[in-house]
């Protein structure tokens, strides 16, 4: 059972999943091995599943930040669910409900790669794409 103190030491990992227990002991006035107790139980009940490294991908040359909603083709489902591992553009894919079957959150480095993208995306369905201007919220779990 995830209890108060649970919640806080959640939260401080989501802030920073590097930060030690000592200063989340200190944060949330709790020692450094009850810290550790609280987080290897959280762990094994796979409340925290993983720790993960958020990339700016601008930085690395990727300048354009798309979602697409992919309606596929009849028969392309099981087909794309394969497949979507090959695409290094894709950071994000979901099966949704609707009218669509797949929303997907990719990087890109510029029109051209968008261009070259959405090309290999016609073949499992139709395509609607919007451009991410900004990030106005984003969860730190995520």
């Amino acid at each position: 059972m995830v209890d108060i103190i649970d919640n806080k030491i959640i939260r401080e990992l989501k802030q920073n999943a590097r930060i030690s227990f000592a200063d989340i002991g200190r944060k949330i006035h709790l020692s450094p091995s009850s810290v550790r107790e609280r987080v290897q139980k959280l762990e094994d009940a796979q409340v925290i599943k993983a720790y993960s490294l958020h990339v700016d991908y601008s930085k690395l040359g990727f300048g354009l930040e798309v979602i697409i909603i992919l309606k596929l083709f009849s028969g392309k489902i099981k087909l794309f669910i394969t497949d979507v591992n090959l695409f290094s553009e894709i950071k994000e894919a979901y099966r949704i409900t609707g009218s669509q079957n797949i929303h997907i959150r990719a990087v890109l480095k510029d029109q051209l790669h968008l261009q070259q993208f959405i090309d290999k995306l016609i073949n499992y369905g139709d395509t609607m794409t919007h451009l991410i201007l900004s990030e106005i919220k984003k969860d730190k779990n995520l």
